[in-house]
């Protein structure tokens, strides 16, 4: 048997898995990671991509459905359960694809559309979190593509669709890495809309 760690990611440097860093500072937002490990882009390099940039508070009305839901499963397995903290937290590569699926359907929601989105979620079956994540991840993978198809497609999807707004609702809120101004992450759309009124 492997040794994992965190949420059922392997030990073995190289390895291909996700993570989840958590700024110190509760208003700042999360970011999921995939982390491809020896098998990236470049042989015998890490290659790292970011998969989702996501409001603290949205990811404080998710996080603890997906931690029940995958420390059950892994369990079952005899493998390492996790919790969320602050830093870096690993997980198994088709978890982590899981959690993207929930957190892209996020992204655009409204504070209370987030239970109905965990219950939907919850209600899928891991084969199908994960066909939803390679569909997702073939057109709009990168954290910046919060508009474009599947990644729109998943929120309508897990909603309750009575008030869809394509636009994030709740914007992350990032630090710079250079200064300790606050920098709010604005959708593709908005960036182009502020373009176009200069």
């Amino acid at each position: 048997m492997t040794d994992t760690t965190d949420f059922g990611a392997p030990t073995e440097f190289g390895k291909h898995h996700f993570y989840v860093t958590t700024p110190r500072a509760n208003r700042d937002a999360i970011c999921i990671y995939e982390d491809f490990g020896f098998n990236g882009k470049d042989a015998g390099s890490n290659s790292t991509a970011k998969r989702l940039l996501l409001a603290r508070e949205l990811w404080t009305k998710i996080r603890d459905d997906a931690k029940r839901d995958f420390n059950f499963r892994l369990r079952n397995l005899k493998q390492s359960t996790g919790n969320w903290a602050i830093g870096k937290v690993k997980l198994e590569r088709f978890l982590g694809k899981e959690l993207c699926v929930l957190g892209w359907a996020t992204e655009h929601a409204d504070i209370n559309e987030c239970p109905i989105i965990c219950q939907k979620w919850l209600a899928l079956r891991p084969e199908e979190r994960w066909w939803l994540y390679s569909k997702t991840a073939s057109e709009a993978a990168d954290y910046k593509a919060t508009s474009h198809g599947w990644r729109k497609a998943l929120y309508c999807l897990l909603s309750d669709g009575s008030s869809i707004n394509l636009l994030p609702k709740k914007l992350a809120k990032i630090k710079k890495t250079h200064s300790n101004e606050v920098q709010t992450n604005l959708s593709l759309f908005a960036e182009e809309l502020a373009k176009g009124s200069s």
